[in-house]
């Protein structure tokens, strides 16, 4: 609003699309360190939605979440940095997928500083939900996946978009769904998750503009994600 040129910047900002660069450092984060975990693993998983995944003792150092590292161990940073790691290929694919899909459309409704806040909040809330259900050891995108289906669906219901309401809240149930049925899925994080989008995008009207508070704050998660990241690396 200041400055509409950016000082010159503004086709660099425009390459990274609406989301300002978001799903890619989403994507390439994810890959990089779910790289980094399995190169760290001393044996991989074979079989499941976890084929070629990386072992528990991996996880956790890089900073999965749950009961055990949180109430054990006291790595409370964990329930930023669980977002970005994965179990197996299956499971990294599916979630960046989905990721790939929803935040350019949450972030055309709420625009990317406020996507970065929705995404942060439903991680932490998301994976808060899990590690007090007694889960011992979670991690994975779809917490702060199911976040985004939560900010859309009230957003469906803040501007009279029905329609994106109403798909949101299908996918969210058919995936809440398959979580039930299919082992091993983490649903505390996914209803916790969803809780948290759905919060977060309730403070955020997606009726008003963003302001600069939401990018200071989106900043602030950011760096308290890779540092939450660092510490459970440094720290193990």
């Amino acid at each position: 609003a200041w400055n509409p040129g950016l000082w010159g910047y503004a086709p660099l900002f425009q390459r990274l699309g609406h989301d300002l660069g978001f799903v890619q450092i989403v994507t390439w984060g994810c890959a990089a360190l779910f790289l980094a975990t399995l190169l760290y693993s001393q044996e991989h998983k074979l079989g499941g939605f976890e084929i070629l995944g990386p072992d528990i003792r991996s996880v956790l150092v890089f900073g999965a979440s749950g009961s055990l590292p949180v109430f054990q161990f006291g790595r409370w940073w964990t329930l930023l940095s669980a977002a970005w790691l994965h179990g197996g290929v299956l499971h990294i694919l599916f979630n960046m997928m989905w990721i790939r899909q929803l935040a350019p459309v949450t972030a055309d409704i709420y625009g990317p500083s406020r996507l970065i806040i929705i995404y942060s909040a439903s991680s932490i809330i998301g994976f808060l939900a899990s590690t007090l259900s007694g889960t011992g050891i979670t991690l994975g995108a779809s917490a702060p996946l199911f976040g985004l289906f939560g900010a859309l669906v009230w957003a469906g219901r803040k501007t009279g978009s029905s329609e994106i309401g109403r798909q949101a809240l299908i996918y969210a149930a058919v995936l809440f769904v398959f979580g039930l049925v299919f082992p091993g899925v983490d649903n505390w994080a996914h209803a916790g998750g969803f809780a948290g989008g759905f919060a977060a995008a309730y403070v955020l009207n997606p009726l008003q503009r963003e302001t600069f508070g939401n990018l200071i704050l989106a900043l602030i998660c950011l760096a308290a994600t890779a540092l939450s990241i660092v510490a459970s690396v440094a720290l193990a």
